[in-house]
């Protein structure tokens, strides 16, 4: 495991084109590895939306339980709506975590919350689908840390073939 994993945990995933999009955030923002739970994803699975082909470089493993697959150097940290967590603009986060997140229909056990090194929560009004929560504390993530700057050559790298714009 890298020193810095990140890694994402999703609770029974209904939508493919939901977790096309965390594969596609999970590669941009750096994850190693995206797990799921439940048997609704594995039946509707094609990547829909997963254009960048990270499934191709980041394992999407169907796995019974979420916790498992800690180890004693990830922290556990749900993102979920639940009362007393702590809003992700005041969060600190680890330098390794399996972030996991509620699917688009429900929450998280109050189990696996209860497990949780820390609760964290989006404060929106309403609340996120999963993709997006999941580029939110990913960027969040990026934007905490020692990572934050960016470079022209990170854009030339990260564009679209098609783009070839440049700023004033």
């Amino acid at each position: 495991m890298s020193q810095k994993s990140v890694q994402i945990g999703l609770v029974n995933p209904k939508s493919p084109s939901n977790v096309g999009s965390v594969m596609r955030a999970a590669g941009c923002f750096g994850a190693t590895a995206v797990y799921y739970t439940g048997q609704r994803y594995a039946r509707a699975a094609r990547f829909n939306t997963d254009t960048k082909n990270q499934s191709l470089n980041i394992p999407l493993t169907g796995v019974d339980e979420l916790a498992e697959h800690l180890g004693d150097e990830l922290k556990l940290v749900c993102i979920e709506l639940a009362e007393g967590a702590t809003p992700l603009p005041e969060f600190v986060h680890p330098e390794q975590a399996l972030y996991v997140f509620g699917p688009e229909d429900g929450s998280i056990s109050q189990a696996l919350v209860d497990k949780a090194d820390e609760v964290v929560y989006v404060p929106t009004q309403g609340c996120l689908n999963l993709a997006a929560t999941v580029n939110v504390v990913l960027y969040d993530r990026l934007a905490k840390s020692d990572r934050a700057s960016g470079s022209d050559a990170l854009i030339r790298s990260s564009r679209d073939v098609n783009n070839r714009l440049k700023a004033k």
